[in-house]
């Protein structure tokens, strides 16, 4: 797809603020799939640096609660004041997936890129810790990691090259997570597919000087991106 919005991101702002595949661009495509109206209340899952709650913000006009656990509030709020956004549109929160200091119904739409998978997997988290904050009728929008089919029987020895076993256990594809969220009631599944934008999001990833970019070349360059893709995931509370 053409990357109209994310496109005209500085890239390095992008270099220094990412902390994975490109996360913007991985949610143009999702709110591409499935848009969200302005002025919504959103609660971004996994912000990381806060890339993604700024996009919202300056792209799709939406009230934002950029929340991360491995990122701080304060270090996020430095970053939302010097780019000029104000509270009324960007709140950082310090939180732990499992531990979310919202009101129940209290979001419009939850959207997370490049994090459910780490705490999704657990099949009772949805339905408890997630979708009680979401207002009848909202929304919840996911990029995660994946594949393009189940290798964790017989792991390809090039993605062992960056990444523990352990790792790519979060990794599934689109049939696992169709199956672990028809387990939660009360939702209505729109839509599991595969997205368009996994080349061009790593390949923005592997050229920063992170440390986790450098290790991740190692599998990349070996080729094991022919077993992996992302996937999207689209669902309404009903």
């Amino acid at each position: 797809m053409k990357y109209t919005k994310s496109g005209k991101y500085d890239s390095n702002y992008i270099k220094e603020n990412i902390m994975g595949p490109n996360p913007i661009k991985l949610l143009e495509e999702l709110l591409a799939l499935h848009s969200i109206p302005q002025n919504a209340t959103v609660l971004d899952l996994g912000c990381g640096r806060g890339v993604t709650s700024v996009f919202m913000v300056k792209e799709y006009s939406l009230r934002v609660f950029a929340t991360d656990l491995w990122v701080s509030a304060t270090d996020n709020k430095t970053r939302f004041d010097d780019l000029g956004l104000t509270s009324e549109q960007i709140i950082p929160i310090h939180a732990e997936a499992h531990s979310l200091p919202y009101a129940e119904e209290f979001f419009d739409a939850v959207v997370s890129i490049d994090s459910y998978h780490y705490f999704g997997r657990d099949e009772k988290y949805l339905g408890k810790h997630l979708l009680p904050l979401v207002k009848h009728g909202g929304y919840l929008l996911f990029a995660v990691p994946g594949l393009k089919k189940d290798i964790h029987a017989n792991l390809p020895p090039e993605m062992l090259l960056s990444w523990t076993a352990e790792d790519i256990e979060t990794l599934h594809d689109t049939t696992y997570w169709r199956k672990m969220l028809e387990i939660t009631d009360g939702i209505e599944i729109i839509s599991v597919c595969e997205m368009e934008s996994f080349d061009e999001c790593w390949n923005d990833w592997l050229v920063c000087d992170n440390k986790y970019a450098v290790n991740d070349r190692k599998s990349m360059n070996a080729g094991a991106g022919k077993y992996m893709n992302f996937i999207a995931i689209i669902i309404r509370r009903k």
